[in-house]
């Protein structure tokens, strides 16, 4: 899940909607957030939400959702999108926005391939489902491996 990340007890977001907490941060000047790259999934959601607006700190981009949480656990940001399980790790706030996939896609002549072979098996296997789920993220279907 996406959404936005901020430190506990900031106002502007703790128990408000994404839309209100995305008003109040426009709307707010002190305020500073720290986007994500550009390319980034993560960057195409945020850009969408705001419409065109380019509130201060949006030119910082860091290339991950751990240096977004990083930067507002360390007080060099307020807010900014990234997944609840990071947001969690640093002790943030979380506000959800939408969920993201992640697929894995290859050409079907290479799936014999021992090392296509062994990451198959790992994402069935119930022990690696059970970590994915424990990081807060749903596995796919075993039928669509």
């Amino acid at each position: 899940m996406q959404g936005f990340v901020f430190r506990p007890g900031d106002a502007r977001f703790e128990s408000r909607s994404a839309e209100a907490a995305l008003q109040a941060a426009l709307a707010d000047p002190a305020i500073l957030m720290v986007n994500r790259n550009a390319g980034s999934g993560t960057r195409v959601l945020i850009d969408n939400l705001l419409r065109g607006a380019k509130p201060p700190g949006y030119a910082n981009q860091p290339r991950s959702h751990n240096a977004v949480a990083a930067a507002i656990a360390q007080r060099r940001a307020d807010w900014g999108d990234a997944i609840a399980p990071v947001a969690s790790l640093y002790g943030l706030g979380f506000l959800p926005i939408a969920p993201e996939h992640y697929d894995f896609l290859l050409v079907e002549a290479r799936r014999r391939r021992p090392a296509v072979q062994a990451f198959i098996e790992v994402l069935r296997d119930g022990a690696t489902r059970d970590r994915i789920r424990a990081l807060g993220m749903e596995p796919a279907a075993q039928d669509s491996i």
